[in-house]
């Protein structure tokens, strides 16, 4: 199949306590989205769900679901009736006790071409992810969507140029990152714009180093799942940038929006061949990169 251009999107969400309420609205923007051009979409992590991974409460994996399951259905549905190929991250319940952090690829025709299941799991002061995730055990991937080749990861992958590097080599000509940051409000004041620009500039240097596009799609407004906690401000702030890292489209700190840009893959074919970087690396030199530290004096 000879890939052509293609239109990707990000849908940057609010989210309720309903997971219904949460479908519903995912389904109405995809259907917006799809009329504006949308070929290929993503969502936010953790679609059908607030975030609940704030606190440790047992009761919230009974938010997870099997894949396939009730959401991949809902969600084949309206890719086929839409003609657009989603990327959706659900909450994926594999067996008793074992859960994961999910995103799952379903194509134009309502194909369910593949699950990534995230890699790197925090464990920080409001996202106690451990807890809630088992790591993934199925890599990094690309599916070959009918517009095109693409990967995804999904929140804290974003920070690790490996894991970018790993789908880029898969042949993804986007990686998608559905995610879920935010600022805890009595840090925002002080440290949010540099948390916020070293979120943007660390994707968009994967984008540069590995001569991809990449799409980030990011919840918004303050969750507060917990009776005590001042919650998480998630900042919005999806975009897309290109190759080259230039931001095709920037979402804001507060509305729910659709965001859409072309990946051009003649643009994508000259930025490769003059900064040719996957040509250049020096795959012989880097075995020691699967240790987890290099002892020296």
């Amino acid at each position: 199949m000879n890939e052509t251009n293609y239109t990707v999107g990000a849908l940057q969400m609010a989210f309720s306590t309903d997971p219904d309420d949460n479908l519903k609205k995912a389904l109405s923007l995809i259907e917006q989205a799809a009329r504006q051009g949308a070929q290929v979409l993503c969502l936010p992590e953790l679609c059908r769900s607030p975030y609940f991974c704030q606190g440790e409460d047992f009761t919230a994996f009974d938010l997870a679901e099997p894949i396939p399951g009730p959401s991949t259905e809902v969600f084949q549905k309206a890719a086929q009736g839409l003609s657009v190929a989603l990327v959706v991250p659900l909450f994926e319940r594999r067996a008793a006790g074992i859960y994961h952090n999910s995103a799952v690829v379903i194509d134009a025709d309502g194909a369910l071409l593949g699950i990534y299941r995230k890699m790197h799991i925090p464990d920080d002061p409001g996202f106690y992810e451990k807890y809630y995730f088992t790591p993934g055990d199925l890599g990094f991937r690309a599916f070959r969507t009918r517009f095109g080749r693409i990967g995804a990861l999904i929140c804290w992958d974003q920070w690790f140029p490996e894991a970018a590097r790993l789908t880029a080599l898969c042949g993804a000509s986007t990686i998608f990152y559905p995610t879920a940051i935010g600022w805890h409000p009595t840090e925002r004041e002080r440290y949010g714009a540099a948390q916020r620009d070293s979120w943007i500039t660390s994707q968009r240097a994967h984008a540069i180093a590995n001569g991809v596009y990449v799409v980030a799609a990011n919840r918004l407004g303050r969750e507060r799942p917990l009776a005590t906690g001042d919650g998480i401000q998630f900042w919005g702030s999806s975009f897309i940038c290109d190759p080259q890292g230039v931001i095709l489209a920037q979402g804001s700190e507060d509305r729910e929006e659709v965001l859409l840009a072309e990946v051009d893959l003649r643009h994508l074919e000259t930025i490769r061949r003059n900064w040719p970087f996957l040509r250049d690396r020096r795959i012989d030199a880097y075995g020691e990169i699967s240790r987890r530290y290099l002892d020296h004096d």
